[in-house]
């Protein structure tokens, strides 16, 4: 192995997770904006609550999909299936993980394709208010009530430097002066990066103290992890819009919520199993 010339397939992976993540970012905060700006106020939750939620199946659909690619040989199509002499169970088996790439990928060319028949422009519906915009969430909560203050040597230099930036750097900085908006974006981060974590390293775990197979561990979290989360975002939504919370209201709401996941997550701490016997590392080689 080490004569043969090293693969530049990540290069690939690289390039297409790219290609993946720009054409999927302008979903979710434009998504988001359309919903503020067009809905009713009451409305909106429940709508924002149903785009997590279908958020949220795409990666259970991912993992079934990745459950039922692993139980196929790495090169189903080129080799003749009866002379595979291994199980999905061996350690030496090799899934077909680039076929997901495939199909997810024409799955994604097919969705956008309804994009491309959308008007350029958007009327307001009769019943939403005229001057209901994204911005005036930040009016409300005084981000732009304050007098102007004289443009900084730092604003003055970036529209010279940058002038096209200039608009992006003067909203940045009343975003990010927002100690609502600045508060929930570090929870936000904190809470992802603990579920992104525990995503990735659990099916492992299951693999390794349960003796389970790569597929069969993607199937347990697509059908067991995923579900749930989608359906607290949905009930979370309907909650709001049952009770027609304002902010004040909203975030007593979600620190109550946030406070009895934290109570409930740390029984994890009560719940393993024994090291797995590894030799040379838990047991000795004798």
């Amino acid at each position: 192995c080490e004569k043969e010339p090293s693969s530049y397939m990540w290069i690939y992976i690289l390039l297409g997770n790219m290609l993946r993540g720009i054409g999927e970012t302008p979903i979710t905060p434009l998504g988001i904006s359309y919903l503020d700006d067009f809905a009713k106020e009451e409305n909106v939750p429940v709508y924002v609550a149903c785009l997590h939620t279908i958020a949220m199946m795409g990666p259970m659909f991912g993992f079934l999909l990745g459950s039922l690619c692993a139980k196929l040989y790495v090169d189903i199509g080129f080799v003749d299936p009866g002379s595979i002499t291994i199980t999905p169970q061996d350690s030496r088996w090799v899934g077909a993980w680039w076929l997901g790439f495939l199909i997810g990928g024409t799955i994604s060319l097919l969705s956008a394709i309804p994009f491309c028949f959308l008007p350029k422009s958007l009327k307001k519906p009769e019943e939403a208010n005229n001057d209901k915009t994204s911005c005036s969430l930040l009016e409300n909560m005084g981000a732009t009530r304050k007098k102007p203050t004289p443009e900084n040597p730092m604003s003055r230099k970036c529209q010279l430097i940058c002038p096209f930036l200039s608009d992006f750097c003067t909203s940045l900085k009343k975003v990010l002066s927002n100690r609502m908006y600045f508060t929930f974006l570090c929870c936000s981060l904190l809470q992802f990066s603990s579920f992104i974590g525990f995503l990735t390293y659990k099916p492992k775990y299951m693999e390794q103290q349960y003796g389970q197979s790569t597929s069969k561990s993607n199937f347990l979290i697509g059908m067991t992890s995923l579900p749930p989360v989608g359906l607290g975002i949905f009930l979370g939504g309907f909650i709001m819009k049952k009770y027609k919370m304002g902010i004040v209201a909203a975030t007593k709401f979600s620190f109550s919520m946030s406070f009895l996941a934290y109570v409930l997550g740390l029984l994890h701490f009560f719940v393993g199993c024994e090291n797995y016997a590894v030799a040379g590392m838990t047991v000795s080689y004798e």
